[in-house]
């Protein structure tokens, strides 16, 4: 988990060839923030395909309005009403480890995809299309990891050093992790949104973010 010195030399590799739009310093910069490297044990566990939409957060909040959603097939962008659909929920959020396993899907490349820049085609933010949706997906089955800003469970803390090894989120006060958030300046305006599709891009949150739930994976009662 983290980001890899192949992967930084891979985004540097993005640069000299010219496909970035500005200098990458800030980048490199705050790469301390998705680092130091570690192996992380992640039990098995369940995540939802792609993040709750409009349509499903009304479910648990029939009053929920969004100002960022075109349709009731976008997804979710919660504000304030983030901590009431957290309380109704009968899941809970994705540790950031999960997540990024999650998001990686067994791959060590910079997205799912591979090595290279990413572009517009893996920003989606809208499920009605079941075709786009499973042309978005990972190996694992998961659709747009990386388009939203996805909260997760952890309290924000700019580095892995001493982070648990076995995904545990890590707790306290203060803002949590969000990860990925690609299509949150969709369409892009040149400002190297796309380094927000990485696997590893982590932040803290501070406006609006959308949920995909996690669950434990079931076990069998009896025989």
């Amino acid at each position: 988990m983290g980001l890899s010195d192949a992967e930084l030399e891979a985004v540097r590799a993005i640069e000299r060839a010219d496909g970035a739009d500005d200098s990458l310093e800030p980048f490199f910069a705050g790469a301390a923030r998705a680092r130091p490297v570690r192996e992380v044990r992640v039990e098995p566990f369940l995540i939802a395909r792609h993040p709750l939409t409009v349509a499903q957060v009304r479910h648990w909040q029939p009053a929920y309005e969004d100002s960022f959603a075109e349709s009731a097939s976008n997804a979710a962008r919660l504000e304030d009403d983030l901590d009431d659909l957290l309380g109704a929920l009968p899941f809970r959020l994705p540790s950031e480890a999960e997540w990024e396993y999650a998001a990686r899907a067994g791959t060590t490349t910079l997205t799912f995809r591979g090595d290279g820049r990413p572009d517009e085609d893996q920003v989606l933010g809208d499920f009605a299309d079941e075709k786009r949706t499973a042309a978005a997906e990972n190996a694992f089955g998961l659709a747009a990891m990386g388009s939203a800003n996805e909260i997760c469970a952890d309290v924000w803390i700019p580095h892995f050093t001493d982070a648990p090894a076995d995904a545990r989120p890590r707790t306290g006060d203060g803002p949590r992790v969000v990860r990925g958030g690609g299509g949150d300046l969709h369409p892009w305006q040149g400002c190297d949104e796309w380094l927000l599709l990485l696997s590893a891009t982590r932040y803290e949150l501070q406006d609006f973010t959308a949920v995909r739930p996690a669950a434990p994976l079931p076990t069998s009662q009896g025989t």
